[in-house]
C-alpha cells in the first residue's frame, strides 16, 4: 500500500520542485508520515558529458541513472530534498506502506531495477483469505528473473513478471498488460497500480480490482487528521508538463494523497488505464488494458 508519482519530458533536465513546485512536493513528502515504511527513487537524466567519449574506463553513457532507496521514512531523509532538487528527464518516486506480511528490509525496499527498468507499485497481491502471493509456490515464474530484482515481495514477483514479458519481445505497454492479465486470473481483486520506467518512456496503469479504500488505509489516515485524501486512495491523476510558453513538454503522473485540483490541470485515469509518456519527446498516449 504506496504512493506512486514520476514524470517524463521533451528530453530536458527537470527537478521534481520545478515539475510540482515546492508547495506540492512538502505535500507529497508529508504523506510519507503515514506511508512511513521508507521510499526511493530512480532517474533518468540527460549526461552532463559527451556520451560514448572514452576516458580510460568504461565510454561515458548516453544518459545518467540515479538510483536510491531508504527504509527510512522520506520525512526523515534528508537525502528526500537533494533529489527533488536534481534534474532529469524522467524520474518515479516512491513511499512505502508495506504489504501485510512482507518484511521491512531494504531488499524489498523500491523502485526495484532490473536490466535498464525501474518498476514501483501499488497494491498487496493476495487472495480472499489474506495469503498473498509470495505463499503461493505453484504460481509460476521465472525464478533467474525473480532473483534479478533483488527483492522477495509480492511487488518483486510482478516485476518479474514484466521481465519475462520483456524478454520475448513485447513492448513495455504490453508487456506490463500482460502480467497484469496473468496475475489477475488467480488474484482477480488486487491492485496493481503501477509505474515503469525505462531509458525511453514511463508507463503507469492504474488497475485495481477493488475501487473502494481498505478500511485499514481509512483508519490510518484518519489517525493523522487527513481522511479526505483517503477517500480516493486507488486514484491516479496526471498532469501536463507546461514551459514558460505554455507549451506541453512533458506530463506528471500521481496516486493521490496531495492537493491534485482539476482546475490546477489535474486528470483522473480511470480504472484499468494505461498512459504512456517518452521521456524523449514528452509525448503521450492513453489508452484501456
Amino acid at each position: 500500500m504506496c504512493r506512486l508519482l514520476g514524470y517524463a519530458t521533451d528530453g530536458r533536465n527537470l527537478s521534481l520542485e520545478e515539475v510540482l513546485g515546492h508547495e506540492a512536493v512538502v505535500e507529497f513528502r508529508e504523506i510519507s508520515k503515514i506511508h512511513n515504511d521508507g521510499w526511493g527513487t530512480a532517474l533518468l537524466a540527460a549526461t552532463q558529458e559527451e556520451p560514448f567519449s572514452k576516458d580510460g574506463g568504461a565510454p561515458s553513457p548516453e544518459t545518467e541513472n540515479r538510483y536510491y532507496r531508504s527504509t527510512v521514512e522520506a520525512a526523515l531523509d534528508p537525502a528526500f530534498e537533494a533529489f527533488a532538487k536534481q534534474p532529469a528527464r524522467g524520474a518515479i518516486f516512491h513511499l512505502r506502506l508495506a504489504s501485510s506480511h512482507i518484511p521491512l528490509i531494504m531488499e524489498n525496499q523500491q523502485p526495484f531495477y532490473s536490466s535498464g527498468i525501474a518498476f514501483i507499485h501499488n497494491g498487496d497481491i493476495s487472495d480472499d483469505e489474506g495469503h498473498n502471493i509470495v505463499q503461493n509456490p505453484d504460481f509460476p515464474i521465472d525464478k533467474e528473473l525473480f532473483l534479478s530484482t533483488g527483492g522477495k515481495s509480492d511487488t518483486a514477483m510482478y516485476f518479474s513478471i514484466v521481465l519475462q514479458e520483456l524478454s520475448e519481445g513485447y513492448s513495455l505497454e504490453q508487456a506490463v498488460s500482460q502480467a497484469i492479465g496473468k496475475l489477475r486470473k488467480v488474484y482477480p481483486k488486487s491492485s496493481y497500480n503501477c509505474m515503469v520506467q525505462s531509458r525511453d518512456q514511463m508507463v503507469c496503469v492504474r488497475a485495481s480490482g477493488r475501487t473502494e479504500t481498505p478500511p485499514r488505509i481509512s483508519e490510518i489516515y484518519k489517525e493523522y487528521g487527513v481522511e479526505r485524501h483517503a477517500l480516493d486512495y486507488r486514484a491516479i491523476r496526471y498532469r501536463e508538463i507546461k514551459d514558460t510558453q505554455d507549451k506541453q513538454v512533458g506530463v506528471v503522473v500521481s496516486s493521490s494523497g496531495f492537493t491534485q485540483r482539476p482546475e490546477d490541470g489535474w486528470i483522473e485515469l480511470q480504472n484499468n488505464e494505461l498512459i504512456s509518456i517518452s521521456n524523449r519527446t514528452g509525448e503521450y498516449s492513453i489508452r484501456s488494458l
